[in-house]
């Protein structure tokens, strides 16, 4: 089957690099947060501060780093990210050993990690373009998915436990590691990168820093689902601290439920990911991203109804399944169709842009909803949440645009050779 078949031993080592790294970072899931409140006695204004701030710099940090990335072997880049975030993460530990750390540093290295994950992206997507034939991108993008899927679900139970073992630090160690695996696994893919492209005059201007957003918002197919996952990741992120609140505090689960209703539903995210090359196969691409992409926004209205008690957390694993299940086909699916209809010249700077506004957005949405859900209530915060996901199918593209339209001369794919 296609979803099983081998993709070639330089990508067998840049999926195993990813999946270390992101295992890692799921390890680590809200560790920032978490050694804010146990080790520095943080308030509820400092930790939202960590969490929309961090990520939010980071993205304006990484923006011109979009051009610069452009012109370079991209194999360099992805193992300068990993290596910078291995640095900046081990600053914590040895901070904290020598009873020297602070906010400002976890705001610091917040913003570290977050412009390296982007730059980390935005050139992996290039290289993975690079790397394989365009018949093999939705299969890799499906891996990486399904990958994504199983670190959520695993992931942040073991860090909590290795933080109630071993104290605050020890998931973000274990995080600096993965990222320094990866870039061993990246150095092993081997030196076969094709040439980067010459540095023309569009790369040397000022104004090229916006290069990404103009082939985004140009691209009659790719503008539509631009803003339709602005809007629809903002707004499930957005809910969650609601939710944790909902369930914790108001309705009274514990905190393994609570981890518990949303390590479940992610196996809807493999079964997902497994499906959507077949869906692809057999409905074609635009049919599933207009169809999953609609599912998608029409369940979170549903954890507005959660209730108190055993019938509560199924109800919410019910809803998070449908949801997961659907981003699980709808992701990889626009991740493949994101580089089809890119050009090789503009793939960085377009995949630096999609991520670092998508960045800045769910971190003002998110904010913004946490004073509703101060001046309202949690379950009407999620109500507005889930009413206005419903709206954004009306931003999915109507029409069925040619496949790898605007897009310029590839080279002649060759097999990519087993392993």
């Amino acid at each position: 089957m296609a979803g099983r078949r081998s993709l070639g031993r330089r990508f067998g080592w840049l999926w195993g690099a990813y999946a270390v790294s992101t295992a890692g970072t799921w390890l680590a899931f809200d560790a920032f947060a978490l050694i804010a409140v146990l080790a520095l006695d943080a308030g509820p204004t400092q930790v939202s501060l960590l969490a929309a701030v961090g990520p939010a710099v980071g993205a304006a940090v990484s923006v011109p780093l979009g051009p610069w990335v452009e012109i370079r072997r991209k194999r360099p880049v992805m193992m300068t990210a990993d290596l910078v975030r291995c640095v900046v993460l081990l600053s914590i530990p040895v901070a904290f050993t020598l009873g020297r750390l602070g906010f400002g540093q976890l705001l610091l290295v917040s913003v570290a990690v977050a412009a390296a994950d982007i730059t980390f992206n935005a050139a992996a997507g290039a290289f993975l373009k690079d790397l394989l034939p365009r018949r093999d991108l939705l299969v890799a993008n499906g891996r990486f998915e399904a990958t994504t899927w199983t670190a959520s679900m695993v992931g942040p139970p073991l860090g909590g436990a290795a933080i109630g073992l071993f104290g605050p630090v020890t998931t973000v160690v274990a995080e600096a590691v993965s990222y320094l695996v990866s870039a061993f696994g990246i150095r092993a893919i081997g030196d076969a990168e094709k040439p980067a492209p010459r540095p023309g005059p569009a790369v040397r201007r000022a104004g090229d820093l916006l290069e990404g957003w103009r082939h985004i918002l140009a691209d009659p197919a790719l503008r539509p689902l631009f803003l339709n996952s602005l809007l629809v990741n903002s707004l499930i992120m957005a809910a969650s601290p609601p939710l944790l609140i909902l369930m914790v505090d108001d309705l009274h689960f514990a905190p393994w439920q609570y981890a518990l209703a949303f390590a479940v539903p992610c196996t809807g995210g493999l079964l997902g990911s497994r499906l959507a090359p077949r869906l692809v196969a057999r409905h074609g691409r635009h049919r599933v991203l207009l169809t999953t992409g609609a599912l998608r926004a029409c369940w979170p209205v549903g954890l507005a109804f959660t209730g108190s008690g055993a019938p509560g957390l199924a109800w919410v694993m019910v809803v998070e399944f449908g949801l997961i299940a659907c981003c699980g086909v709808f992701n990889p699916v626009l991740a493949t169709h994101r580089l089809d209809r890119t050009p090789m010249s503009r793939v960085t700077r377009t995949l630096s842009a999609w991520s670092a506004t998508g960045k800045a957005t769910t971190a003002a949405v998110t904010a913004l909803w946490g004073v509703l859900a101060a001046w309202t209530s949690p379950r009407a915060a999620i109500a507005a949440a889930g009413a206005l996901l419903l709206v954004t199918p009306l931003l999915l593209p109507r029409r069925d645009h040619a496949t790898g339209a605007g897009r310029e001369p590839d080279p002649v794919a060759v097999e990519p050779d087993g392993g």
